[in-house]
């Protein structure tokens, strides 16, 4: 069968094109084309299902029951044919009737046919229909065959929308439903609040030409446009602002590769052989680009294809003549950016002094964009839907990203509510500025040791404005996830040094790379151990490590030697079992001996620390304690596992109190053990980091936190008003017979004794 189908594919478009600018009426142009696809292809079955009134109905047919037309219907999500348009895939069976959304429909006639293949008609970016094509012999259409129909149905998107055959609930509204003051969610990505009008990112380009007059004039326009692009993505790349070495660089570095990428260019190239025009080409290649997004759950990858999303929208804006993004038109005032996502260089050609804040509505917080906005200092909230239904183009927004939320179109009352925060948060950073040489002691004299978290080389500068006492969690992934390819042991070793001379006298403890579950690398390739059904308790952290011990020994060695003539502190994650730490920690110890058999400078010392994070290693404790130098709770995966709760499922992100019973009983056991033996124990976590939770850490006998920057100053002042005595007394009948809510008891202890809390 049709090897001919690519062959053939201009022709196809040129029939097409032909059928539709005709003065046939729109029944009659359907079913030619179903007549010209289902002939070229010399598939038996070719139907035509269109969106109309929220419904897939059968608009045209060659195959099956002409009665079937406009009779057969079918909900999104229903049947094949309801399953592509709902998730906009394309699916591809030798056995249509053993799918499990297969649905028969008698009155088509379709038992003859077995072999089902079907792609979405999409349209600005959604499914406004379905082309499927079926034959009566088992088997899957070929790849060439898939490309031939997907390619037809893109032209066949905007020859149905000219036609006027896709009705007004087919298409995505540009403007909002109502004028009133709305609040949107969203996530929180980069902290900040800022106030602006809404500038959306790029205007919505419209092809109007799909099929090629002339296919080497349509080359000839894409070469000149990546030369184009390419040029401006250089210039961006020489005039970032940020110093030298930051993880922008990388970022930046990934994404100048995905720029230069053949493959990409090769994908538009056959595009264009098959008779599209240089915009649809590159939309074309787009479209599939969107289809592999929702295939991938790995988070990581598809920030990765949110770049070649990026570059596409770049290239099709070039290659049309449409070069009128926001950011190149201007901002005239204080601006809020709106976009679907954003790639990283298309942040960087905003003007930050009138760029105040950006709204996305997808986004992540490993996003190559979320990493320069946080280097730029500008706030990002994420995954925030309707936007486009909600918000329009100069609307005003109030956005607060640790509320995560936005208010669009904020009555007077908002306004002044907002500013009154501005204002507080303002004074309240002035009153935690004046904390920062103040040392965090009790009322009764116990000093606390405030470390902060960090994964920047930039956030060391946290120290300074915080007056925190070191690095008490340095999560080293985090130059493994924004790399392309394995971040070789040299640029390690730099990364660990320029941290550690950043610190100066204080200390830092790097945790060892924490990468796997739902932080997997495309680099790091485990395909033969499956897709994890529970990533989080899975191939992750020191499991993955020493397994793959080549890894664990390049950045044993990059830290080693980064810490020569100072003391390295080095903790393993996720230490379930002993066993595991004296492997791990024997490993760092064999790369000590290599580099001192080489007469390498060498650490002062290195103190080894486990996380406890796996409630396990709390049974066997007391094993593991005499080989430690200090151990740190990791409570936010270590509340998961004791709840058996996915953190970041949101029916039960908020369920789970961090001050019930079991939380503060098993912390109170690990601090007591800690104690008797002699080593010291942290928390570092977001429960340190919120001045009530990190009150009851303190009463239970914890006297070191690491916590996020911003969380220094309101632990500080609740540390310097609290009386540490009279709450392990009050604790320790609350975990007697505890109250209903332990949270509400400690607030009022709180607000009694004089506690300050944020």
């Amino acid at each position: 069968m049709p090897t001919s189908a690519v062959a053939s594919a201009r022709e196809i478009l040129t029939r097409l094109h032909d059928v539709m600018a005709s003065r046939l009426p729109a029944q009659a142009k359907l079913n030619a084309v179903v007549d010209i696809i289902g002939e070229s292809l010399e598939s038996e079955v070719c139907s035509i299902y269109l969106l109309r009134e929220g419904v897939l109905e059968l608009f045209a047919t060659r195959g099956l029951a002409q009665d079937a037309v406009h009779v057969t219907k079918l909900a999104m999500g229903e049947g094949l044919v309801g399953t592509i348009a709902a998730n906009v895939e394309t699916l591809n069976l030798d056995e249509a009737a053993t799918h499990p959304d297969f649905a028969y429909r008698p009155e088509t006639g379709e038992e003859r046919y077995h072999s089902f293949a079907g792609v979405p008609i999409i349209r600005k970016e959604r499914a406004v229909g379905v082309l499927a094509v079926q034959h009566a012999d088992p088997r899957r259409y070929e790849d060439v065959e898939i490309e031939a129909l997907q390619t037809v149905a893109m032209v066949l998107s905007e020859l149905i929308a000219n036609a006027g055959l896709i009705d007004a609930t087919g298409t995505t509204t540009e403007r909002p439903q109502s004028t009133a003051a709305v609040r949107l969610q969203g996530f929180k990505l980069v902290e900040g609040m800022a106030a602006g009008v809404a500038v959306y990112h790029q205007p919505r380009i419209t092809i109007e030409h799909t099929v090629a007059e002339d296919v080497e004039a349509e080359r000839h326009r894409v070469y000149a446009a990546f030369d184009k692009m390419r040029e401006q993505i250089d210039r961006m790349s020489s005039q970032a602002e940020f110093g030298l070495g930051g993880e922008h660089e990388e970022v930046l570095a990934t994404y100048k590769m995905f720029a230069y990428d053949e493959g990409w260019s090769r994908r538009i190239n056959e595009a264009i052989d098959s008779g599209l025009t240089a915009e649809a080409a590159i939309e074309r290649v787009q479209q599939r680009t969107r289809m592999r997004m929702r295939e991938i759950a790995d988070p990581l990858l598809q920030d990765r294809m949110h770049d070649l999303e990026d570059l596409s929208n770049r290239l099709i804006r070039i290659v049309a003549g449409q070069l009128g993004t926001a950011a190149q038109l201007g901002l005239r005032q204080d601006s809020i950016l709106i976009a679907r996502n954003l790639g990283p260089a298309e942040l960087l050609e905003y003007d930050r002094r009138r760029l105040k804040g950006v709204v996305l509505e997808e986004g992540s917080l490993t996003a190559h964009v979320t990493i320069v906005a946080r280097a730029m200092g500008v706030p990002v909230l994420g995954r925030v839907r309707g936007v486009r239904r909600e918000i329009a183009e100069g609307d005003r927004l109030l956005l607060d990203v640790g509320e995560e939320s936005v208010h669009v179109r904020p009555n007077a009352a908002m306004e002044e509510a907002f500013e009154a925060k501005q204002l507080i948060t303002q004074k309240r950073r002035a009153e935690f500025a004046k904390l920062r040489a103040e040392l965090p002691v009790t009322r009764d004299g116990q000093r606390i040791t405030l470390m902060v978290n960090a994964g920047l080389r930039d956030d060391v500068a946290a120290l300074d404005l915080t007056g925190a006492d070191g690095i008490g969690l340095f999560r080293t992934e985090f130059q493994f996830l924004v790399s392309a390819t394995l971040p070789q042991r040299e640029r390690q070793q730099r990364l660990y040094k320029d941290v550690l001379d950043a610190a100066g006298d204080r200390p830092v403890t790097f945790r060892t790379v924490d990468v796997g579950g739902d932080k997997s690398l495309p680099y790091l390739n485990h395909d033969e151990e499956g897709e994890e059904e529970n990533p989080a308790m899975g191939w992750r952290a020191i499991r993955l490590a020493l397994d793959r011990d080549g890894l664990m020994k390049a950045q044993a060695r990059a830290l080693i030697e980064a810490a020569a003539g100072k003391t390295l502190n080095v903790m393993f994650p996720m230490i379930s079992e002993p066993w595991e730490f004296d492997a791990a920690r024997a490993l760092f110890e064999a790369q000590r001996a290599w580099l001192a058999a080489r007469n390498r400078k060498m650490p002062v010392d290195i103190r080894y620390g486990a996380m406890l994070e796996v409630p396990a290693l709390a049974e066997v404790l007391d094993l593991l304690l005499p080989r430690l130098d200090f151990l740190s709770i990791g409570t936010n995966d270590l509340t998961q596992f004791l709840f058996a709760a996915d953190r970041a499922h949101p029916k039960l992100a908020m369920r789970y109190d961090w001050l019930s019973p079991s939380i503060l009983r098993f912390v109170r056991r690990v601090a007591r053990q800690c104690h008797e033996a002699g080593v010291p124990v942290a928390v570092c976590g977001e429960m340190g980091g919120r001045p009530l939770e990190a009150m009851a850490l303190v009463g239970l006998g914890i006297e070191r936190l690491s916590i996020t920057p911003a969380a220094v100053g309101p632990v500080k002042a609740m540390i310097r008003s609290l009386d540490r005595a009279a709450l392990a007394e009050q604790l320790a009948t609350l975990l007697v017979a505890p109250p209903d809510s332990i949270r509400s008891t400690l607030e009022g202890w709180a607000a009694a004794n004089g506690v300050e809390l944020d």
